[in-house]
């Protein structure tokens, strides 16, 4: 079939490198196929309220370098369980035939879809609804298991490595503990490979449940070779053994409505009380999204968008970008969305982490 018009969304949670995605998207359909492109506010909330503007080149210009997303998103509103207000009540209700109504009273031929496994697994609903949908994965933690990598990853790792250098010097001042909360929800990718370039002794990630006694030992061995300050990455997901995940708080609404965080204090106030140290703590939070895009993650979103807009063009359909070694394919959304990706614990990482003395608490 003859594609005349894309639509395209971010939805879940901002990540840098969206506004290299939707650049790269408009950019190409114009330029190589004559497509006009519409994009959707805030994520499945604009499909179905209807809130979309027509992208231009002068549209995308100038946006490659900025963080966040010009189209905005949301992580609030599923059309299969959207927030509807009655009579002061809210009521969640599946509102999805509206999008596809509005999909089709645009003309919108495919639905490109950016977000991570959340937003991937409400796109691959509209495909069995019969909409024509290519996914474009994103997240900051890289745990969508059938890509190699996530554009949006670099850069928090990078912001994660920038403020361990920073912290290495007040903690070395202090002759204590710093403890560094990162996300990466039930993954440690941000923790171990920021925990890898900044030179953290100590690294807690999910998939290794930790004993702080262990810690305990490593950050005494530390203190008798005469190096008087520790540092631990903790991811927060980690887990205690036998322990269970520390929660924020629960939100209602949300693709994942259980909001992670708090871990980077309660490990801390433990070592307090196992090594009478003085620990302080760092939760890195919200900065991780922030930002320009790293040159690699600027690239990728680029390679990306163009691949998206090539498979809305050629089909397939019910589809997703990815990255698999160097190069960039297309996956089935049923692969993208079949489980999250973990770190190995047995991998080279983990491995090389040991070799040079890195403790994960066990």
């Amino acid at each position: 079939m003859k594609i005349k018009k894309i639509g395209v969304l971010t939805g879940g949670g901002d990540a840098p490198g969206l506004n290299g995605v939707i650049r790269s998207v408009v950019l190409t359909a114009i330029n190589d196929y004559d497509i006009e492109v519409v994009g959707f506010e805030d994520g499945f909330s604009g499909l179905i309220r209807n809130k979309y503007r027509v992208l231009e080149r002068e549209s995308v210009s100038e946006i490659l370098h900025r963080g966040g997303t010009i189209l905005g998103t949301s992580n609030r509103d599923n059309p299969f369980h959207f927030p509807v207000r009655s009579n002061g009540q809210v009521t969640y209700q599946d509102v999805s035939d509206e999008g596809v109504s509005n999909l089709k009273k645009l003309g919108v031929d495919v639905l490109i879809v950016i977000g991570g496994d959340g937003s991937l697994r409400i796109a691959k609903e509209f495909s069995d609804k019969g909409i024509k949908i290519v996914g474009v994965p994103k997240t900051i933690d890289n745990d969508l298991g059938a890509t190699d990598v996530t554009f949006g990853f670099n850069t928090a790792v990078t912001t994660a490595t920038e403020a361990l250098d920073k912290l290495r010097t007040t903690v070395e001042s202090h002759h204590g503990i710093m403890v560094l909360e990162v996300m990466g929800r039930y993954g440690g990718w941000i923790a171990l490979h920021a925990g890898l370039a900044g030179g953290a002794d100590v690294i807690l990630i999910p998939e290794i449940p930790y004993d702080l006694e262990k810690v305990k030992e490593k950050i005494e061995k530390r203190k008798s070779q005469g190096k008087l300050s520790s540092i631990v990455v903790v991811a927060e997901g980690a887990t205690p053994v036998n322990g269970k995940y520390t929660v924020d708080k629960m939100m209602e609404g949300r693709t994942e409505p259980i909001k992670l965080g708090g871990i980077g204090q309660v490990v801390a106030q433990q070592l307090v009380e196992l090594t009478g140290l003085e620990a302080r703590v760092t939760v890195l939070g919200y900065l991780q999204r922030g930002g320009s895009p790293t040159s690699c993650d600027r690239i990728l979103s680029t390679r990306f968008g163009v691949m998206a807009v090539k498979q809305a063009v050629e089909g397939p359909w019910t589809t997703m970008v990815a990255l698999h070694g160097q190069s960039v394919v297309t996956v089935s959304l049923d692969e993208a969305i079949k489980q999250l990706k973990k770190v190995d614990c047995k991998g080279e990482l983990v491995e090389v982490a040991r070799a040079i003395g890195v403790n994960f608490g066990k």
